[in-house]
């Protein structure tokens, strides 16, 4: 079993990459103009994700909702306490700012992503539903309604959309 769980993780992986390069090759199409590409590009995502989702499920991680969420408020932790720290580290150092920024502004969602999860398992039995507005410049989540400037990268208010 340990060779077969060591197949899913890194099936898992592979599989939750492709989903995001090929949306990003959509998107990239899409811009370009080529439609009948963007739409493959879009299928082959889902499909992706699919099989993510399947090798997921059976490496068993997919748990109860408290669960999910000790689990999120775990990996948001990491990231923005050590992974994302390290990396900004070796930005600067190597004078990489296009990494550099990225990299900040992701270490400073992935802080607010964990207060968020921590929130909502505190909240838990008392769930409260709120409007959630993405940044879709940095990532950052904002409860409520949409500021009028995101507090990680500046975007403006348009840069927000509400998520369903």
């Amino acid at each position: 079993m340990e060779k077969t769980l060591q197949g899913l993780a890194e099936a898992f992986a592979g599989e939750s990459q492709a989903n995001r390069k090929y949306t990003a090759y959509a998107a990239q199409a899409e811009k370009e103009g080529y439609k009948q590409a963007a739409k493959l590009f879009r299928a082959a995502a889902e499909a992706e994700t699919i099989h993510a989702l399947t090798h997921l499920k059976n490496m068993g991680k997919i748990k109860s909702t408290k669960e999910n969420l000790a689990d999120a408020i775990a990996g948001e932790t990491h990231e923005y306490q050590i992974m994302y720290p390290e990396f900004i580290e070796h930005a600067q150092a190597e004078n990489q700012a296009a990494a550099l920024r990225g990299f900040k502004f992701a270490a400073g969602a992935e802080e607010v992503h964990a207060n968020l999860y921590k929130k909502a398992l505190a909240n838990i039995d008392n769930e409260v539903t709120t409007d959630l507005y993405l940044c879709t410049i940095c990532g950052h989540i904002h409860e409520g309604t949409a500021p009028d400037v995101c507090p990680i990268c500046m975007a403006k208010a348009q840069a927000f959309k509400i998520v369903d």
